[in-house]
């Protein structure tokens, strides 16, 4: 079997991390994320992961070394993965679509979740600083900013799309009816 690429986008807290775990733990996929690099230098320099600390960090990189840069490091780590389905997580940009759009195997999926819904998942998690006290208002400001602004774009390229507004049993269904058909 060739290697399956599935490449996932959506909004905050739509579901990609607990998708991507899920294919992880059930069919032995690898996953990268497009974070995962921008948390290894802030933690790195000693900075906290905060949602804007990512941010300013991607734009810097992206500004200094090219709009594709985070794209170009993770398809070349998709092409030295050795597993049969791997995961990346994270598509937010239209030039991170371009680059691996040309990866063999390639699969866009969208992943939608209604803006209550996320926003309370958010709270939940608490995976960056400050999101336990986070307020909706600023949840929603935080959508609006440049990180999130083209998503809504690449969901609409997607070929594949999952809706993540049931229970998580729902959301697995979903995601095993998509690995038995591709």
């Amino acid at each position: 079997m060739p290697k399956m690429i599935l490449g996932f986008t959506g909004l905050i807290a739509s579901g990609k991390d607990v998708s991507k775990k899920y294919l992880e733990e059930k069919y032995g996929a690898s996953s990268h994320r497009f974070s995962t690099m921008l948390r290894d230098i802030l933690n790195r320099l000693y900075l906290p992961v905060s949602r804007e600390n990512l941010q300013t960090l991607s734009q810097t990189l992206r500004g200094s070394f090219g709009q594709d840069t985070l794209a170009r490091v993770i398809a070349e780590d998709v092409k030295n993965d050795t597993h049969d389905l791997v995961i990346v997580e994270g598509i937010r940009r239209q030039a991170d679509i371009i680059e691996l759009k040309n990866l063999p195997n390639f699969r866009l999926v969208a992943i939608d979740a209604e803006v209550e819904t996320r926003y309370h998942r958010v709270v939940a998690r608490n995976e960056n600083v400050g999101d336990a006290e986070k307020t909706y208002e600023q949840f929603l400001a935080e959508g609006q900013r440049e990180a999130e602004a083209e998503i809504p774009a690449v969901m609409a390229q997607a070929s594949l799309r999952l809706d993540n507004n049931g229970t998580f049993a729902d959301l697995y269904k979903q995601l095993d009816e998509l690995i038995a058909k591709l």
